[in-house]
């Protein structure tokens, strides 16, 4: 338990960061692209292995493939209906954009927290902060400079982050002891909406902002993942 709480603090906590870093401080657009990138790079190579693959491993192709594509077409449905039914700038609308993104990372931290060791969830762990920082820093730089107040936007961000901290601690208590079959739906789930948020939120935004470099900043942040996660072979 101790183990998770220091995980979901620190990854959650780089929400916040992140955020406030948007709203007082300065980063120059081709800096923020090539971050964007480093980090979609990392956490598309961290649910890969270390999700996707374990379901595979531990339960069946057919398991991995159901659970990728149902997450995917949930995450493509959600957005679409922020974007087009309720309206980004909309209270609701806005907070849902906020933890479309963030919710399935969280949850698929919890439940790849069940019954590993430390080392095992360095890699998704890690990954998911380093998207964290960026993104959660370009979004509120995007909402500071609209209609929002900056403290609103700060307070906005920090009640997101304990939401997100609440799916990871609900992951990983209310799903242990399920079985493997069902943890692998449930962490392939979380993988398809990721892969899916990465498609079209993170790195269309890297690559607009950075065009040049965003396909080395993706490639070093799948470095990145991998080396983590050989920390745990």
């Amino acid at each position: 338990m101790l183990m998770l709480l220091a995980v979901v603090l620190v990854v959650s906590g780089a929400l916040v960061v992140g955020a406030a870093w948007g709203i007082y401080g300065k980063l120059p657009e081709k800096l923020e692209g090539f971050l964007v990138a480093l980090a979609g790079g990392a956490l598309l190579l961290s649910v890969t292995s270390e999700l996707i693959q374990p379901s595979i491993d531990k339960s069946s192709v057919f398991h991995a493939m159901l659970g990728v594509a149902a997450g995917a077409i949930t995450f493509a449905v959600a957005d679409y209906l922020i974007d087009e039914k309720w309206g980004s700038d909309s209270g609701g609308g806005l907070l849902a954009a906020i933890t479309l993104d963030g919710i399935p990372e969280n949850l698929a931290l919890g439940v790849a927290l069940i019954g590993a060791g430390g080392l095992e969830v360095a890699a998704l762990a890690g990954s998911i902060l380093l998207s964290n920082l960026p993104e959660a820093a370009g979004g509120a730089k995007e909402m500071a400079g609209g209609r929002h107040s900056r403290a609103k936007v700060l307070w906005l961000w920090i009640g997101t982050a304990a939401i997100l901290s609440l799916a990871a601690v609900a992951g990983n208590l209310l799903l242990t002891g399920a079985g493997e079959g069902t943890l692998a739906i449930i962490r392939c789930v979380a993988a398809g909406a990721v892969i899916a948020s990465l498609a079209t939120e993170v790195f269309p935004k890297a690559y607009k902002a950075e065009a040049h470099w965003a396909g080395v900043a993706t490639a070093l942040g799948a470095i990145l993942a991998f080396t983590l996660s050989s920390f745990s072979a």
